[in-house]
């Protein structure tokens, strides 16, 4: 079935979601997640993009900008290619990480763009984290350069402390706010479930995690969850107590 052409932005401006081929980890610890916002910084300047949000998580990435003096799609591949030289050289592996095809959407207007300007930044809070745990969210409350934040800024108030609290409190309020997401096309099934347990936790059968170590094991749950599984599944798949899987 071929595929859909990606929608177009008037504004310029794209939502954009990538995530690791089969769902897998593209960042194994910080020091990866800081050669990838090195990247992103690079290729900001090269390629003239605004940023204004990020969110890395373990096994994909949030992007709000605005294309720049190249098609969105040049960019986002020349940091891909960058960034996956570098974690395959460092891990002694060959071959692709990022699934193909990243996710896009138009963002139009001001509305939508601070509601997903918030549903990147809150990416974390979903999975236990913090909202500044490898966001942009900070970056909009100090002084520094790697986000382009006059543009919200200033939808909250002409004045810079005014607009810093009011988008504060923006951010960190409870929402149920709906944008694009890496499995909004429908649930995993337990034969996929299995197996992003067992790469994420290295482990040869799901039910391994049961004789894990607590910290160990509510890490591994911590991390699959935030990879799209739900409480239910983890619980069915690998023979925990549902109560022990929501409490990790």
């Amino acid at each position: 079935m071929p595929r859909q052409p990606r929608k177009e932005s008037k504004s310029g401006i794209f939502h954009i979601i990538q995530r690791g081929i089969n769902r897998q980890n593209i960042f194994l610890d910080d020091a990866d997640k800081e050669m990838y916002v090195e990247r992103l910084m690079r290729y900001r300047k090269e390629s003239e993009f605004e940023l204004y949000a990020y969110c890395l998580m373990e096994n994909h990435i949030h992007l709000l900008i605005k294309e720049g003096n190249e098609p969105v799609s040049d960019t986002i591949k020349r940091i891909g290619i960058s960034y996956v030289r570098w974690y395959n050289k460092k891990y002694d592996r060959i071959g692709h990480l990022f699934q193909d095809r990243f996710k896009s959407e138009p963002v139009e207007d001001d509305k939508y763009m601070l509601t997903v300007a918030r549903y990147i930044h809150q990416n974390p809070v979903k999975v236990g984290s913090s909202i500044d745990s490898w966001t942009s969210y900070e970056s909009y409350l100090y002084s520094t350069d790697t986000i382009d934040k006059r543009l919200i800024l200033e939808m909250f108030s002409a004045n810079i402390d005014e607009a810093k609290k009011l988008f504060t409190k923006f951010m960190n309020e409870n929402t149920i706010d709906t944008c694009l997401d890496i499995f909004e096309n429908g649930k995993l099934n337990d034969k996929e479930a299995a197996e992003i347990i067992k790469n994420t936790g290295r482990v040869s059968t799901c039910q391994e995690l049961q004789y894990l170590s607590k910290a160990k094991r509510d890490e591994i749950i911590r991390d699959v969850k935030e990879a799209g599984i739900s409480i239910q599944q983890i619980a069915r798949v690998t023979g925990l107590n549902r109560g022990v899987v929501f409490g990790a």
